[in-house]
């Protein structure tokens, strides 16, 4: 009986090892090339960069040249999101979750406040966070 119990339990193991495996490869849809509490627009916005024009100005920025390869341009989407200015620190802004269906990638994105009463930094922050997504396909935001 202890070893039926225990071989079940190992290959309830092998399972969620498998599960964890198949969600690692989800993420290669997307990669979140920076992720910061400031330096984002003022006002809140989500914006769709596919054109190799606009991705250029990407390209530009010191911290996300190095990430950015030419083929990446041209098999890739980029996502800015901007969560605004906000009074305070403890905010943040990313991907909860990228799902490909045949015709589009949705995005669902993560927006996180600060705990009421919690410690923050007494200072205007503008969280935002880039993404490239590694397809073409039309976005949508959720």
């Amino acid at each position: 009986m202890k070893k039926t119990i225990l071989s079940l339990f190992v290959l309830t193991l092998a399972a969620c090892g498998t599960t964890a495996v198949k969600s690692a490869d989800a993420t290669k849809l997307y990669e979140v090339l920076t992720q910061q509490t400031n330096g984002g627009a003022s006002i809140r916005f989500f914006e769709i960069l596919s054109e190799p024009n606009e991705i250029k100005m990407l390209q530009n920025d010191e911290s996300l040249k190095h990430k950015i390869s030419a083929n990446e341009v041209q098999n890739s989407n980029f996502i800015i999101l901007n969560m605004g200015e906000k009074a305070t620190g403890g905010y943040a802004i990313g991907i909860e979750t990228v799902t490909e269906t045949d015709k589009n990638i949705v995005v669902t994105v993560k927006e996180t406040n600060p705990k009421t009463g919690s410690m923050v930094t007494q200072s205007v922050t503008t969280p935002f966070c880039v993404v490239k997504i590694n397809s073409k396909k039309e976005i949508i935001f959720k």
